[in-house]
Parts: structure tokens; C-alpha cells; sequence
């Protein structure tokens, strides 16, 4: 078995004087995998992606690179570690000049425009009609792809991704998503990708980390359930939903605590079923079907009232229930499958 590329140990992060910002006991990337970073705004996947980029030292802890700790921007990981951010960064010159900066930096101008030509054509850009043009004549889309681009010139060994398909097209998101897997595919990059675009992440990822309040949730944490909770009339808390509906959930360490729910422990079935007693039984409606590449279920998102909860299935029961998008279904699970984030 290879040695991971990256080794996370007992690793905290934090800013001036307030709390943790990423806490991570444990965490490896194997070479040459793909691993997506899920979890919603100010969760840490930014700060992760900075620290295993190098551009930052993290407070307590260590990160290996191929068994070595290594500093920020060393010339052991700035050789070979890239990160694109969300934000696409381009110098006020052509595109060629962009694509073809890093490969300068790193003495590689042998062959220099050919380099040049093949990332952009990887990004879906005929390097005939952009390598001349400047960095103000482009789109969002394709200012992304040329940032994108700039990187692959490079063929890192790790090659990080911060929303990448955040202001982009749907066209630009799957050449995005072509050429990432092509540079994982012919040169072995390992990919680690933060995103809020699940189907996109499920179509690419060999594996997903869901981050909350910068720490890892356990495999298969899909679902977070906010309060506030009240106690109910039975031994359970219970939070009403807008439109009708109830949630009840086990005593939560307190009344704005975030609940975890795992998504094999919610169920499908048609609204007419019989109801089974004891459960969380909510209505909604498919609104998104995605094959999830490494257990190859199907991953689908059901809008109940403000929530929006993900169920894995297998392929059987997609047929059986004949799912598809805007479909009515019933979705139900039992109280005591919800779990308690831990303290900030």
C-alpha cells in the first residue's frame, strides 16, 4: 500500500483570539485519489485547503507532504502543490502570459507555448482564440478555466480546489470537471475539492468529508437538523416546520444544538404507505437524483419544507419507488437516528 500523500495529525488552526477555526485529530489523502470537502459557510474547508496548500502554518499539529513536514511555501511543496481559489486570480496580461508564468517560475520555458496550448485546450479553450486575448476580455467562466488552467500547465502532484464551479456556467463546470479528472487520470494529481455543489462533488469525489464548526463529522453525516428545539409533550424535543410538519428529535445538549443525520438511516417510501409508528414522518418532493461514483448508490436530495434532506438508496429501490425529479415521496426516520454536533 502507498503511503498517503498527506498525513493530518492532532492539527488546530486558529485567529487571533477566538476559538478553533479547524480541529482535526486525524486525516490522510491517499496519492492520486479525488476527496471532497462538504459543510456550509465558515465550516474550515478554505482553511484547510490553505494549510495543505502550504500558504499557512497551522497553530498546533503537523501535515506530512509524502512523510515530510514541510514549511509554507517551501520548495519541496510549492513545486508541486497548487490551489485555485474561488475567486480567480489573473495578472493584467494575455492569457498566454498567465498560463505560462508558474511554468517560468519553475524554469520550465522549453517548449513553452505548447505547454501553454495543451492546459488551455485541457480547460476547453482554443488556445488559437485565447491565448492572446487579455485578462479583461474574458468572462467569469472563463477567466475560472484560464486560472485553471495556469495550474494544470504545472502537473501537480496535489492539486487543491476551492469552489470551483461557484460562479461559473453549467458549461464551464463540466469542463472543469473533465479536465480534473483527466489530471488525475493521466498524471496521478490528487485532487481535494471544497464545494458546495453536491451533485458535482458525487459525480467526481472517490470519497466526501463533511466539515461542521472546523471539525470532521462521521462518514456518512450527510444531514444537519438546526434549532431551535422545545421539549414535547413525550420524551423527545421537537422543532415544527414552516408549512406543516414535525421533527422530534432525542434531549439535545442545548436548544440551538445541530442535530446529524445520517442519510442511510432515512427512508423512502410513497406517500400513501402505511405509516410506521415512532417515526419522523415528513413529505417532499425529489429535486435532485445523482449516481455517487464510489459506492455507486444514488444519492437523492427531498425537499420537505425548509429542509432539504439526503437519502442514499440502491438501484433497486430507485426502481421500485420509480423516482424521479419532482416526484412526491414520503420520507421517515427515527428520532433516535439523530446524533449531536459536538461544542464549537
Amino acid at each position: 500500500m502507498q503511503p498517503p500523500l498527506y498525513a493530518i495529525r492532532a492539527l488546530a488552526h486558529i485567529y487571533g483570539d477566538g476559538p478553533p477555526v479547524l480541529a482535526i485529530e486525524r486525516l490522510s489523502v491517499a496519492p492520486g485519489s479525488i476527496l471532497g470537502l462538504v459543510g456550509p459557510n465558515g465550516s474550515g474547508k478554505s482553511t484547510l485547503l490553505k494549510l495543505l496548500a502550504f500558504v499557512e502554518k497551522p497553530t498546533r499539529g503537523e501535515i506530512r507532504f509524502k512523510g515530510r513536514i514541510e514549511a509554507p511555501f517551501s520548495d519541496a511543496v510549492r513545486f508541486q502543490v497548487t490551489l485555485l481559489t474561488q475567486e480567480p486570480y489573473l495578472m493584467r496580461r494575455t492569457v498566454h502570459a498567465n498560463v505560462a508564468y508558474g511554468l517560468k517560475l519553475r524554469g520550465r520555458r522549453r517548449d513553452c507555448r505548447r505547454q501553454v496550448a495543451t492546459a488551455l485546450s485541457l480547460v476547453g479553450l482554443a488556445p488559437e482564440r485565447f491565448a492572446d486575448r487579455k485578462w479583461f476580455q474574458l468572462s467569469g467562466g472563463e477567466a475560472q478555466r484560464v486560472s485553471l488552467a495556469a495550474r494544470l500547465a504545472l502537473r501537480p502532484e496535489a492539486l487543491l480546489l476551492d469552489e470551483p464551479t461557484a460562479s461559473v456556467d453549467a458549461a464551464s463546470a463540466e469542463l472543469i470537471k473533465a479536465a480534473v479528472l483527466r489530471a488525475r487520470d493521466q498524471w496521478g494529481t490528487t485532487l481535494v475539492v471544497a464545494s458546495h455543489d453536491r451533485q458535482w462533488l458525487h459525480e467526481i469525489c472517490d470519497e466526501s468529508l463533511h466539515l461542521f464548526r472546523g471539525r470532521i463529522l462521521e462518514s456518512g453525516a450527510d444531514n444537519l437538523l438546526f434549532g431551535p428545539w422545545r421539549p414535547g409533550p413525550d420524551a423527545y424535543w421537537h422543532k415544527p416546520l414552516d408549512g406543516g410538519g414535525m421533527v422530534r428529535v432525542p434531549p439535545p445538549p442545548d436548544d440551538e444544538a445541530v442535530g446529524v443525520l445520517d442519510a442511510r438511516a432515512v427512508s423512502l417510501t410513497a406517500p400513501g404507505a402505511e405509516l410506521r409508528p415512532g417515526l419522523n414522518t415528513l413529505e417532499g418532493v425529489v429535486s435532485r437524483l445523482v449516481l455517487e461514483k464510489h459506492s455507486r448508490r444514488i444519492v437523492a436530495t427531498i425537499s420537505a419544507g425548509p429542509l432539504a434532506l439526503t437519502v442514499k438508496l440502491d438501484a433497486d429501490l430507485l426502481q421500485a419507488l420509480a423516482l424521479y425529479p419532482g416526484q412526491t415521496v414520503r420520507v421517515d426516520f427515527a428520532p433516535e437516528a439523530v446524533a449531536w454536533c459536538g461544542p464549537a
